[in-house]
């Protein structure tokens, strides 16, 4: 792959992070590291834009309830839905720290969004997230109408190991008979078995080193009931699954992770709009207030969205 470089402002923002001295969030306890990310996130992320609706509710799942959010720009009914799901190698992040993305989608998709808080490792290890991801998407596609959503008209979408999980649930939807109108996804972790070139390239001196990869790891391995479910580059079949949107940052190293899985749902014979920004890294979705690409990926987005909802 050609060589890429960082954005100036991006690299201004990773010297900036090094001069503060933070300790890698590998090195702390669980609970300080999603402390640490969550502190991240809201310093860096676009300021909450106001919505007109923005509820907590719960979802029933497969080991209790789910706590969820709700953001919408009016409280119109059957509006068409996108459940999100967090990023964070499903061992920190939450609703919190992908709240300011949702709240730009829902205004911009003029869409309701939900996200959900699934079980996080090394407490709940995996596949405890992916089944709390497909049980929210069943409800909504049962119940959602009493919320006032338009369940002909749902996506799944998610970043990072939030996009693993999209995949996932978006391929356990069509087996399950769900039609989704699209599946959104954010640099998405698709395979654990094969380091990349883009692995090689950018898993040093950066914000997702490979030591915090293998930690991640460590902490949430479990016992999936399929190989591919972690992995949903290898399941069995692509096709007949959602049209896809897959956003990526060039200089990630999960860039080629995206562009693989781009390459086997076209194989497949799904539409896919694959779309790379140069010069950014990995999680920069959540970096508006500093690297302008954020929200111009927030603005693609929202416009997939409403083609695909027909809005």
């Amino acid at each position: 792959m050609p060589a890429a470089t960082f954005t100036a402002l991006t690299q201004a923002l990773l010297d900036n992070v090094q001069r503060a001295g933070f300790p890698p969030l590998h090195t702390l306890p669980v609970d300080a590291a999603r402390m640490a990310y969550r502190a991240g996130v809201g310093a860096t992320e676009l300021p909450h834009a106001p919505v007109p609706r923005a509820e907590r509710f719960e979802i029933p799942g497969p080991a209790g309830r789910i706590p969820a959010r709700l953001w919408a720009p009016s409280h119109d009914p059957a509006l068409p839905v996108l459940l999100y799901l967090h990023g964070g190698g499903f061992v920190i992040g939450s609703t919190d720290t992908c709240e300011s993305m949702c709240r730009q989608l829902a205004l911009q998709a003029e869409a309701a969004v939900v996200a959900i808080d699934y079980r996080l490792a090394p407490e709940h290890r995996f596949p405890a997230g992916l089944d709390d991801s497909f049980a929210a998407l069943q409800w909504l596609a049962e119940h959602g109408a009493t919320l006032g959503l338009d369940t002909r008209r749902i996506a799944v979408g998610g970043d990072s190991a939030g996009g693993t999980l999209a995949a996932s649930t978006a391929l356990l939807a069509r087996d399950a008979g769900i039609p989704l109108a699209l599946q959104a996804l954010f640099y998405p972790s698709v395979q654990t078995r094969a380091a990349t070139a883009s692995f090689r390239a950018f898993s040093r001196n950066t914000l997702l080193s490979a030591e915090l990869m293998g930690w991640f790891d460590a902490q949430s391995q479990g016992q999936a009931r399929e190989p591919w479910h972690r992995e949903p580059l290898h399941a069995p079949g692509h096709s007949g699954v959602a049209p896809a949107w897959i956003g990526l940052a060039e200089c990630d190293p999960l860039a080629d992770d995206g562009r693989l899985y781009a390459e086997r749902l076209r194989a497949a014979g799904v539409p896919v709009t694959e779309r790379v920004w140069p010069g950014v890294l990995h999680d920069f979705i959540n970096m508006g207030r500093f690297l302008p690409e954020a929200a111009q990926a927030h603005a693609e987005l929202a416009q997939a969205l409403r083609r695909a909802f027909g809005v």
